[in-house]
């Protein structure tokens, strides 16, 4: 009887202790499908830098039909990466986004031009065919307008915005002068098709003084006021950032671990090595925090969009740097 009641609180012990140190669940929602844009977070969960930190960490692929900030007001997920255009908008319709972390210091957008169109600077956009993305990533092009004085509703002096998809067939197709790339992808589909940089002309948002802050890690404000939350987050965020370390390090074999977790099987060795050494360009030099210069360059651009701009009034408590402190802390 003596060995029977031992037995059991040796077993009630034994599940408890497993219950303690059972990993805290994270869903992750990516702003687009899996590929190089988002292995700091393969990376991390491949290499078991999510699990020395206690956390078990979902990581949900996005698409054209996914909108990270839907995702994330509907419970869909814990933190989401989005553009912060996107979220801010958003923020001010009432959805309570909030910038926990910011692992892109640069931004990746530019408008790609054939040569052969004749554009060579931004001034001759006017009158124009230029192919813009939507659901959320239009708002850095239509400040960039604004601040051009050009119309995009199709009007003469303005130019004429068609739909963009996410490929480059627009281009390939001449169906538009100019279409919307970044840096790390689709302007290499568009050399892939058969076109040499000479024959393009390529205008980045950095150098047009109109970038905004791209992939930044967002919460829903609510949640941000529970420490355990907060704590969580910190954890999540300070091993997503020694993955990104890792795949600045060991370039290639990142890009192997994302083809790894490509479900669909779209994605190519060489498309995504190729990535990955770009997408090392706008994360280096961060360690997650947001720069408050940045994150001001981004409002002010913002707000400026001519007759319409993005958001209509600063925002308030649009970030927090409590999740990098706890972060930092560890």
């Amino acid at each position: 009887m003596k060995k029977t009641i031992g037995a059991l609180m040796a077993a009630t012990a034994l599940t408890a202790a497993g219950a303690a140190q059972a990993d805290d669940k994270v869903t992750l929602q990516l702003k687009w499908v899996t590929q190089a844009q988002f292995a700091g977070y393969y990376v991390a969960k491949d290499k078991g830098f999510y699990k020395d930190v206690g956390l078990d960490v979902t990581i949900k692929p996005g698409g054209p039909d996914v909108a990270p900030e839907q995702v994330l007001a509907g419970g869909g997920a814990d933190v989401v990466v989005d553009w912060m255009p996107a979220a801010l908008a958003t923020r001010e319709k009432g959805v309570a986004m909030v910038n926990i972390a910011q692992p892109f210091k640069r931004s990746g957008l530019e408008l790609t031009c054939r040569a052969d169109t004749g554009v060579k600077a931004p001034a001759d956009l006017k009158n124009r065919t230029l192919g813009v993305w939507f659901y959320g990533n239009e708002y850095p092009f239509l400040n960039w307008m604004g601040k051009l004085g050009l119309k995009t509703d199709g009007s003469p002096g303005g130019v004429k915005v068609l739909k963009q998809a996410f490929n480059v067939d627009p281009l390939l197709q001449k169906q538009a002068d100019c279409i919307s790339t970044m840096t790390y992808n689709e302007y290499w589909q568009v050399i892939d098709a058969g076109y040499k940089p000479e024959q393009l002309v390529v205008f980045k948002y950095e150098d047009q003084g109109v970038a905004t802050l791209e992939d930044g890690l967002y919460a829903m404000e609510d949640k941000l006021k529970d420490p355990a939350f907060v704590d969580k987050m910190g954890r999540f965020v300070k091993a997503s950032m020694k993955g990104w370390a890792w795949a600045r390090e060991n370039s290639d074999a990142a890009a192997k671990i994302v083809l790894d977790n490509d479900a669909t099987g779209a994605q190519t060795e060489h498309h995504q090595q190729q990535m990955m050494s770009e997408i090392n360009k706008l994360t280096v030099g961060t360690d997650g925090r947001l720069d408050p210069a940045d994150y001001k360059r981004t409002v002010a651009t913002l707000l400026t969009g001519g007759s319409d701009p993005v958001i209509s009034k600063e925002p308030s408590g649009a970030f927090t740097d409590a999740v990098m402190d706890k972060a930092m802390a560890k």
